[in-house]
């Protein structure tokens, strides 16, 4: 009999606090859920990641405003929803489980009624029709032997692995997406992708666990399905190294590092292994120095924060167990020992550069036995800028500065890139830099479009911050001409609101299309003159009604170009031409009216007509503007980032535009979304009081040589 064990959806547990008793399964089966958990969340983490450049790629190649916002609003909701959507998706899954062969996963069919839900589900059809042919065989035989285990019928359609189960699952998650079809369908085959693909790692594996518990093992194993083979990317980047670029040898690195071996001469007892002090001891070769290190990267912890792991001392007890082997005492190369000290006090000083976010910081540490063995094989990394590892490291350096330093970071896309880029090295450089260059070519595609994807973000950001700052400066305008015209007089209610809340609006356009010098412009100025003139008592009717036709037109047209209720319009020309018929006469005053909307009211308070908008981040108390201060900000180029220091964590982001008609400078953070604006003045007091930072985005490779330099030589003056 089958060990039992309960089922508990460790996420339905958190976030609902079911404490209901649930079923209780074979030990068996909750390994294979949990397993399948596993691929699948990965999976869909992989989805999601994959989902914001597939977007990204269609708003860009969009032809028309609508449809790139349409893929614009996707990834905003995409990025907001995806914990929920992979926490429904693993609900339903646990769910599912709990009661296998009890309940159908994919329920009741949904109704066909619109086109929108056949082209969905002919999508999904042809998605399972495609898992069911390449991994058919599998499954099946997982069906039968899930059905042994559970000792009742499990028919296809109740198997909570099942391609249309997994389906299902993946489309009641996002049900709460505020997208159209076009972007489900994108969903779907990002899903078929990244989750469905690998199915067959799944069955196989359930397969296999069950067979070796004496579950069918009978049945022939199902043929699987072979990884792609990768090597052809590095046989090609090799094919693609120029002449120029080849890795060797270098005389200009080597005439610059034995210039700086005086300098380091100081440091060699002090940082690299101590061994070599004495003299008996026999120097081993750089090729057996180069083993060493490959032995000790394979054991790089994966935190700096491990203790146990210093290279020097690492390299000491190496030696030592070589002296005791070989019967005689082994030390490291003069020359060797130099390069050692060389590049660990360039290490030191990146992990000191503040201008490096902390976890990319943490990343790079564990590249030191790597860049050291370069430097070992090739001394031209240190005078030849085009050198792949070291561009490499700049590149991902200039790609990573607007890093988020919070926890969500460290899960997107580019962290997950450079993890991998870290790990391939510690796992495959043995001692052909050509991997550097195999690498550097693989993130250059990356981060290519990773900075075409935030400038089209940023530009959007920027278009939305200069259409505000225009829009501010046109209501302002607005609210001057009204001021100007109806402050302080007595005037028909009627009148003083179809100023203020439409024909406001025909100003508001006039501006913002043509332009405060433009002829529209100056027209709506003169028709609100002359409307003003007209209900006023006027000596000669005659003239008054030659003029009626003429400003009726005027008003027509522009507030049709508005789009106001027509009934309202059409109330206020019929209260307008009373107004006129007085004004013939030679009425008084109408307070008295029986009308309301007739009645004067007095216009004493200035008319605002929106919410004014509060100075940005104003200093209470202006910095002169000789200070430094406000040099850095009159010099900030867009582009420039800086790190804010006024929240838990320090957030990153860059100037991407300077607003001058409201004086704001608008900082987005890395994905192109606006998180900072101050005014000038704000920002250079924020800086004065070290609560906004510049951060220095030159090269990382030559700013911490040139750090270590300046060091070596202050160190040789004192």
């Amino acid at each position: 009999m089958h060990k039992e064990g309960k089922v508990v959806p460790l996420a339905a547990a958190i976030d609902r606090g079911a404490r209901t008793p649930l079923p209780c399964l074979p030990v068996l089966l909750l390994q294979i859920r949990d397993k399948a958990a596993l691929q699948l969340r990965l999976g869909l983490q992989a989805l999601f990641d994959n989902a914001d450049d597939t977007l990204f790629e269609m708003a860009d190649k969009a032809l028309d405003r609508h449809d790139q916002n349409l893929y614009f609003e996707a990834m905003r909701d995409l990025r907001l929803k995806r914990k929920s959507i992979e926490r429904g998706f693993l609900d339903s899954f646990h769910a599912t489980f709990a009661l296998i062969g009890q309940v159908d996963p994919l329920g009741e069919a949904d109704s066909l009624g619109d086109n929108a839900q056949r082209e969905r589900a002919a999508a999904v059809d042809g998605m399972v029709a495609r898992v069911l042919s390449r991994d058919g065989v599998a499954f099946a035989q997982l069906g039968l032997r899930l059905q042994s285990l559970i000792e009742r019928p499990l028919a296809e359609r109740q198997n909570p692995l099942g391609p249309a189960a997994l389906c299902r699952y993946f489309l009641d998650a996002g049900r709460s997406l505020g997208v159209g079809l076009r972007v489900k369908l994108i969903l779907l085959t990002l899903f078929e992708r990244y989750v469905l693909r690998d199915v067959d790692v799944l069955y196989g594996e359930a397969n296999q666990l069950l067979a070796a518990a004496g579950v069918l093992p009978e049945l022939t194993p199902a043929p699987r399905r072979r990884a792609e083979d990768r090597r052809q990317i590095a046989q090609r980047v090799k094919a693609n190294l120029s002449a120029d670029d080849a890795i060797g040898a270098d005389n200009a690195g080597q005439a610059f590092f034995a210039s700086l071996q005086v300098l380091l001469a100081p440091a060699r007892e002090r940082i690299a292994p101590r061994l070599q002090a004495h003299g008996a001891a026999q120097p081993i070769n750089t090729a057996d120095l180069l083993r060493l290190l490959s032995h000790l990267q394979c054991y790089v912890p994966a935190t700096v924060e491990d203790d146990d792991f210093d290279l020097g001392q690492q390299l000491e007890q190496l030696l030592l167990r070589v002296s005791v082997r070989s019967g005689t005492r082994r030390c490291i190369a003069t020359a060797d020992v130099d390069m050692i000290n060389l590049v660990g006090l360039l290490f030191a000083s990146i992990q000191a550069d503040d201008n490096v976010p902390l976890s990319l910081r943490a990343l790079l540490a564990r590249l030191h036995i790597p860049l050291l063995k370069v430097a070992l094989l090739d001394s031209g990394l240190f005078s030849k800028a085009s050198h792949p590892a070291r561009r490499l490291l700049n590149e991902i350096a200039a790609v990573a500065i607007g890093w988020d330093t919070g926890g969500e970071g460290l899960r997107d896309s580019l962290h997950a890139r450079v993890e991998r880029i870290v790990q391939r090295l510690l796992n495959d450089f043995s001692e052909d830099p050509a991997l550097f260059a195999e690498l550097l070519e693989d993130f250059h595609a990356f981060s290519h479009d990773e900075r075409r994807r935030n400038e089209l973000l940023e530009q959007r950001t920027r278009d939305a911050e200069e259409g505000r700052a225009r829009a501010l400066q046109a209501r302002l305008q607005v609210q001057q001409a009204l001021n100007q015209r109806l402050h302080g007089r007595v005037l028909p209610q009627v009148v003083v609101q179809m100023l203020v809340q439409s024909w406001s609006q025909v100003l508001l356009l006039a501006w913002l299309k043509h332009g405060e010098a433009s002829q529209a412009w100056h027209d709506a100025l003169a028709t609100m003159d002359r409307l003003l003139a007209s209900i006023t008592p006027h000596p000669e009717p005659e003239t008054l009604l030659q003029q009626v036709p003429g400003l009726l037109k005027a008003l027509r047209d522009g507030l049709a170009g508005v789009a106001l209720d027509s009934a309202a319009t059409r109330e206020f020309f019929l209260q307008l031409e009373q107004l006129h018929l007085r004004a013939c006469v030679g009425a008084p005053g109408m307070a008295g009216s029986a009308d309301p909307a007739l009645a004067e009211v007095q216009v004493d308070e200035a008319i605002v007509l929106a919410i004014a908008e509060a100075p940005t981040c104003a200093p209470l108390r202006p910095l002169d503007e000789q200070a430094v201060e406000w040099r850095v900000v009159r010099h900030l180029r867009i582009g420039t980032w800086v790190e804010v220091r006024d929240d838990d964590e320090p957030l990153r982001c860059k100037l991407v535009a300077r607003i001058d008609s409201s004086d704001r400078l608008v900082f987005a953070n890395r994905t192109g979304m606006k998180v900072r604006e101050w005014n000038a003045a704000g920002l250079a007091l924020a800086l004065r009081r070290g609560e906004v930072r510049v951060l220095d985005d030159g090269l990382l490779f030559e700013r911490a040589l040139g750090a270590v330099l300046e060091s070596l030589r202050q160190q040789q003056v004192h």
